[in-house]
């Protein structure tokens, strides 16, 4: 009896032993699994979490498309553009006031091939030829980003160009440089930049004005010599709209000019040219034919008999800056000598 006694009670112990061993390496693995993966709520959320970071770093790193309404229709531009060529001396102006260096422009009125006031920056940016007649196979091969041209200019090339790149043309050369600076502004995703550009143009306008007082009543007059010829300009010009906006007087010429922008004139009619401030520039391409015109003219009898020039108020200035360049950097130049020739304080 005892004997099966001691007998069982080792077999129970033996079980209990087995039971152990087998409870205890369940509890184990469990422990193992708990370790390496998350609950499932938990991996659920973290899953949701990096599809979402993912899906905002892909929308990041999207580039951002703008429609943008110019003179020859509708233009998408994806993302900033960074390999712009330009194809109107104004609006190389824009690009270099607004800090986009081109990769190509066209070249300038005047100059070897840029303007004397905008050669530093232009350093290093290829010419594609002129307004009136840029090099397609030039601007291809630069692989541009943006194009920006004028209708005026290159209305007859627009499929061509925007067959190369994104092409944005303003309207005209000879209304306000502001409009076109605006759109030129927008297709280059700057448009915050190009406002406050303006702004501050706008308020040196009225800084003028009020520091002039009632030198803005003297009459002013603008002569251009080109070759072979005289011209008077009047109000629908780059120096006339300025004038403009400043509020000076205009001569009675200017007043009564069937053409806004210009009247060819003869030396006879010089005296129909005076005013209190005469301002003179000269059209000079290389040859020294419009440098002769000048120098004929300002030496003629009648020119000297002039108020103006009697009086030491007939200024020289520059063509590119007072006429050719039509843009904000001549804007502003221009206006810097005024300032100057009316002994104003900047």
């Amino acid at each position: 009896m005892v004997t099966t006694h001691k007998r069982n009670h080792t077999l129970l112990l033996g079980l209990m032993a087995l039971i152990l061993v087998v409870v205890l390496a369940g509890c184990g693995a469990k422990n193992n699994e708990g370790g390496n993966a998350e609950p499932a709520g938990n991996a659920a959320a973290n899953n949701t979490t990096a599809a979402g970071e993912s899906t905002d770093a892909a929308t990041a790193e999207e580039p951002q498309s703008r429609v943008v309404k110019h003179a020859m229709g509708e233009t998408t531009i994806t993302g900033t553009p960074m390999k712009v060529v330009v194809l109107t001396n104004e609006g190389t102006e824009a690009l270099l006031a607004l800090g986009v260096k081109p990769v190509g422009a066209v070249k300038s009125w005047t100059g070897d091939p840029w303007y004397e006031h905008i050669a530093a920056e232009m350093e290093g940016v290829t010419e594609v030829g002129e307004e009136s007649q840029p090099n397609l196979e030039v601007i291809a091969g630069l692989q541009p980003d943006l194009i920006i041209g004028n209708k005026m200019r290159q209305e007859k090339v627009y499929e061509q160009l925007k067959a190369i790149a994104p092409t944005v043309m303003s309207e005209d050369l000879r209304g306000e440089w502001q409009n076109n600076f605006k759109l030129y502004a927008e297709a280059l995703g700057k448009t915050a930049e190009g406002e406050a550009l303006l702004a501050a143009f706008d308020e040196r306008i009225a800084d003028f004005k009020s520091k002039a007082g009632d030198k803005v009543n003297e009459t002013v007059s603008v002569v251009r010599f080109m070759d072979g010829k005289t011209r008077v300009y009047h109000t629908n010009t780059f120096s006339g709209l300025l004038f403009g906006k400043l509020g000076l007087a205009r001569t009675e010429m200017t007043k009564n000019a069937k053409d806004a922008f210009v009247d060819e004139i003869t030396k006879e009619r010089l005296p129909e040219a005076d005013a209190d401030r005469l301002f003179y520039f000269t059209y000079e391409t290389g040859d020294g034919k419009a440098n002769a015109t000048e120098t004929e003219w300002t030496g003629d009898p009648l020119w000297q008999g002039l108020s103006a020039v009697k009086n030491g108020k007939a200024y020289k200035v520059s063509d590119a800056i007072w006429n050719t360049a039509g843009g904000i950097k001549a804007a502003n130049l221009m206006l810097d000598e005024l300032y100057t020739i009316y002994e104003l304080q900047q």
